[in-house]
């Protein structure tokens, strides 16, 4: 790694040795930057050759890909189950030999190692295969193509990560009622191949026409497999590098420390999220089997659960909201097999913590992002104020350290809120064609800089304070919107809970708090300040704005948009409520 004497007096050096610190790190200088270059050329990563020898050495990387992996399943454990949806359930051997189907189609139409494949896909077993093909040979898999993107925004993404080959369902999207993607990428300049998913009762991928070439499956678990791009809840979505390695190397660590080897795992997350990807993975490696969520919105959850054996779930705090809601009205004390549930995406309430170790599901809270993976979370054996106010310790093979603020190249001191920064094994390989995101990403110590604000307590437990770029600064204060969140959400009448800036002539900027209220219960927003302040917040933090609303704007991937409520607000759409917190005089004999 980067050694302390990179540290150095002006912005001007620091920027120059970070160039000089990632451009050491990078490997294969021929890569398709700038745009317009070879379509099989390598990618310009972060990876050297001491890099994969430290991690190699210690454990955290090895030399099987994920198809390897499977293959490995599939030979010992030939009627073990890997993958299923509502209509297919698929063992290691039937999962492996539909990807082998695939990638020798692919690689009949001329796709070579290192060409981009996306995936356009609902909650299928198709999704799951299309990434094993492209593990196998060598392929760069982009699964984030979500239900929400038009057909103009998929066209804007292949056309930008120069895929050869698209796989989707047909009249998927939404807009598909009016624009078909097939029709729209006809005439694409990269792209080979488009092929139509069948019927969801088929035999995935048993029907492809054209010419099949078989060729050796990729040794190289360290090139670029998966491309995911961010949910750009602060700008424009960028593509992010992980490998075969970078992948496996938190799902191991998960499926270690929640004992979850053979376990059935469930995603209510679809795999185009990073979340429900990691769900496979994290399968994958342990040798389970991962149960994908594509009900009908009026079927039963609680059913599925148990009908599948669900022993670990992965969702956002709206979906456990849900479960709790049917669990309430059926009268169902128990779950089924489930003993655990990754939240991620938001911090889950407080109640729904409570409420779901009742049921006897132990929550996970946890922090990872694209770039890094899920990293860092809970332990089966934590107490419920960990689970509640902390999101965990880093996984073995990471790292976290705390940046100032004010000079993200110097660490800060303990309990200091700082910037996160991160290193690992789990960390992306860089970002896709932009070099100049990539050497901003990194400190000049060599740590990838999160833009997450942050502490550590003396157990090594890791508080998130919010954004970066979410901070509100009042009259020169800095005031942390995670905090008045996490206070908010243990109000029994909050769902959800999002401070924001509202500009102010005098203070630079006052703090809104936006709230949906449970459902059948009324919020009071001078009831909403007592509760902040009995649950400790400043007064000097107290929101000056009060926002009811039926839901909140969140990206495809259901991270919350705050720039849109700053934007609804400056722009009329929305108005706040002001509000004066006045604490109660308390009389004295």
């Amino acid at each position: 790694m980067v050694k302390e004497e990179l540290a150095v007096a002006t912005a001007s050096e620091r920027r120059s040795r970070i160039r000089t610190y990632v451009a050491g790190r990078l490997m294969h200088p021929k890569a398709d930057w700038p745009r317009g270059g070879s379509l099989s050329a390598p990618l310009l990563t972060l990876l050297k050759p001491s890099i994969v020898a430290a991690y190699t050495a210690a454990g955290f990387w090895g030399e099987e890909t994920i198809y390897h992996l499977s293959a490995r399943h599939a030979r010992m454990t030939p009627q073990a189950f890997a993958v299923r949806d509502r209509h297919r359930r698929l063992s290691y051997v039937e999962l492996v030999a539909a990807a082998d189907r695939l990638a020798a189609h692919l690689a009949g139409q001329g796709i070579r190692s290192g060409h981009r494949v996306a995936v356009w896909l609902p909650s299928r077993v198709e999704a799951a295969i299309a990434l094993l093909a492209c593990s196998r040979n060598g392929y760069v898999c982009c699964p984030s193509l979500h239900r929400d993107h038009t057909v103009g925004e998929i066209v804007a993404l292949v056309d930008r990560m120069r895929a050869v080959a698209l796989i989707a369902e047909p009249g998927y999207g939404a807009d598909a009622d009016c624009h078909d993607i097939f029709i729209a990428l006809a005439d694409g300049a990269s792209l080979r191949c488009a092929r139509r998913v069948g019927p969801a009762r088929a035999v995935p991928f048993g029907e492809l026409r054209g010419p099949a070439l078989e060729t050796e499956p990729s040794k190289d678990a360290n090139q670029v497999m998966y491309l995911p791009f961010t949910s750009g809840t602060t700008g424009e979505p960028k593509g992010v590098m992980h490998s075969d390695n970078t992948l496996l190397a938190t799902a191991r660590m998960m499926a270690r420390d929640w004992r979850l080897e053979r376990s059935v795992l469930y995603t209510l997350s679809p795999l185009s999220h990073n979340l429900g990807l990691g769900a496979l993975i994290t399968a994958l490696a342990s040798g389970g089997e991962l149960v994908l969520h594509d009900l009908p919105r009026s079927a039963s959850l609680l059913d599925r659960l148990q009908e599948t054996g669900a022993e670990f779930l992965f969702g956002v705090p709206t979906h456990a909201i849900g479960l709790l809601a049917e669990l309430r009205s059926g009268g169902t004390r128990r779950v089924g097999a489930v003993r655990g549930f990754r939240i991620s995406g938001a911090a889950a309430p407080a109640p729904v913590i409570a409420e779901l170790m009742q049921y006897g599901i132990v929550p996970q809270s946890g922090y990872g992002m694209t770039e890094t993976c899920s990293h860092q979370y809970t332990l089966p054996e934590d107490s419920p104020e960990r689970i509640v106010e902390t999101c965990g310790r880093a996984c073995a093979g990471y790292q976290i350290r705390v940046w100032r603020q004010a000079d993200p190249d110097i660490e800060a001191a303990p309990g200091e809120i700082g910037e996160i920064g991160g290193r690992g094994a789990s960390l992306m390989l860089g970002y896709f064609d932009d070099q100049q995101a990539t050497e901003a990403a990194f400190n000049a110590q060599g740590w990838f800089m999160t833009g997450d604000l942050g502490w550590v307590d003396e157990t090594g437990y890791l508080h998130v304070t919010g954004r970066k770029k979410d901070l509100i600064i009042r009259g020169g204060r800095n005031i942390h919107p995670a905090s008045i969140e996490a206070l908010a959400l243990r109000h029994i009448a909050i769902e959800k809970a999002a401070a924001f800036p509202i500009g102010d002539a005098r203070l630079g900027e006052r703090v809104c708090l936006a709230v949906v209220a449970r459902y059948g219960i009324a919020v009071d927003a001078g009831a909403i300040l007592e509760h902040l302040d009995a649950s400790g917040l400043s007064r000097y933090d107290m929101p000056e704005f009060f926002l009811q609303l039926s839901e909140m704007p969140v990206t495809a991937t259901g991270k919350l948009l705050k720039r849109e409520l700053v934007r609804r607000v400056a722009e009329g759409q929305l108005q706040p409520l002001p509000v004066r917190f006045r604490r109660r005089s308390v009389a004295h004999d």
